[in-house]
Parts: C-alpha cells; sequence; structure tokens
C-alpha cells in the first residue's frame, strides 16, 4: 500500500507545488527559529493556500506556548500540529482540546530504549513521527539528515500509526519501506540541494523512488 508523503520543511510556492504535483499528502512547515527552514507563520499561511484541500497543512512546533500556537494556527490554520519537542502526555491532551486538531507526537530515536515513552502516548497523540536522535552537537530536534536502524520499529503493534522520518532520500526510501511497511514517510534534508533549500528535481526523484518501491514485483521469468 502507497505510503502518506509529507514533504517537511517547505518555504517555497515553486517547491510547494512541485511536491502537490507528485502527489504528497501532507506539506509541513517549520516553526523552530533555530532550523534553516524556519518561516513566519504570516507567509506559511499564505504558501500554504493552494495546499489545502489537497493535502494535510502541518506545522512543526518544539515545545510550543500557548501564544505561540495562538499565532500559528491564526495565521496557518494548520490541518495538524507536530510536537517535535519534550511535550508531556498532558500537554498534548491539552493542545488537542484547546485547539481542536490532531497531534502528531514526534520521537527521537536511537536506540530501543528510545522507544519506550511511546507507550504512554498511545491513545493520546492522534499519530508518531519516528526520527532519528540529533547527532551531537545539534541544535535541531530534526532535519539532521541521519537516519535509525529502521528495524527497532518493527516491535510496534499493526494500530500504532506513525511517519517515518530521518535522513529519508531516493537511495534509501525503498530499504527503509521494504524493513518498516511504514504507513506514513516524511523527506526534509533528503529533497534539499542545500540545508533548508528545497530542491524540485530532488523532489522528483524522491517520488520516483517511493513509486517503484511500491510496484509489485515481477515473478521471475516473466
Amino acid at each position: 500500500m502507497k505510503p502518506d508523503i509529507k514533504i517537511c520543511g517547505l518555504k517555497t510556492a515553486e517547491t510547494i507545488d512541485r511536491a502537490l504535483a507528485r502527489g504528497a499528502t501532507h506539506i509541513g512547515f517549520i516553526f523552530f527559529e533555530k532550523s534553516p527552514r524556519y518561516v513566519e507563520p504570516d507567509i506559511a499561511g499564505k504558501l500554504a493556500e493552494p495546499a489545502r484541500g489537497k493535502a494535510k497543512i502541518v506545522a512543526v512546533v518544539v515545545n510550543p506556548t500557548n501564544d505561540d500556537l495562538d499565532e500559528i494556527v491564526a495565521l496557518l490554520k494548520p490541518d495538524i500540529l507536530q510536537l517535535h519537542g519534550d511535550e508531556s502526555p498532558e500537554r498534548v491532551l491539552t493542545i488537542k482540546a484547546v485547539y481542536g486538531l490532531p497531534v502528531m507526537k514526534a520521537f527521537s530515536v536511537r536506540t530501543a530504549d528510545d522507544l519506550k515513552p511511546v507507550e504512554a502516548y498511545i491513545g493520546v497523540a492522534d499519530r508518531f513521527l519516528f526520527d532519528a536522535r540529533p547527532p551531537k552537537g545539534s541544535d535541531l530536534p530534526g532535519g539532521n539528515g541521519v537516519s535509525f536502524d529502521w528495524s527497532l520499529l518493527t516491535w510496534l503493534d499493526d494500530n500504532v500509526d506513525y511517519m517515518l522520518s530521518g535522513g529519508l532520500n531516493k537511495g534509501n526510501i525503498a530499504e527503509a519501506l521494504a524493513i518498516t511497511k511504514a504507513p506514513g514517510i516524511d523527506a526534509s534534508s533528503g529533497v534539499e540541494s542545500a540545508p533548508g533549500v528545497k530542491n524540485v528535481a530532488m523532489i522528483d526523484e524522491f517520488f520516483d523512488a517511493v513509486e517503484r518501491a511500491n510496484q509489485p514485483e515481477t515473478a521471475s521469468g516473466s
């Protein structure tokens, strides 16, 4: 089954148009000022207009205050809030209640122990995102262009809905899907020519690779 595909950290109309044309189910905007993919909420709101009704608009935030969320929700009008910080299950529930929006909770993964906290969020978060734990010295919770051991996700119950993230690109997406059977995938640095600079040709190549990975294998000898 073809996974949901999210292109995250978008900043230009051209790359948003290409992602939509290729069938992105989700587009993400980063509201974390240290990120090279950061975009002001008012600008994101204008950029997101062509996506409304075509793809889910995702606001990616890190330990946001209610004031942060008030501004982002008012200007972007997102379909989903992605929490990429240390938000507790209680905080997730509060955000869902205040804003009436589904929440995707991100977890940084390096070892099996990093997945243990997920259990407390099952039935709380609407979806999960599993990203690689940032390398030493990085200020960014995501978008670092590194992957983790995808086989760690094989323990997940089939009813855990998630997106796989972390260094996904045209060269490794087939293997990632083969190992995880992930119901959703998230690409950011893997479709960039430089940090924060999305590339339309690389977006095309990524979608091409996903399509090849989802083609049924031809029976041998046929």
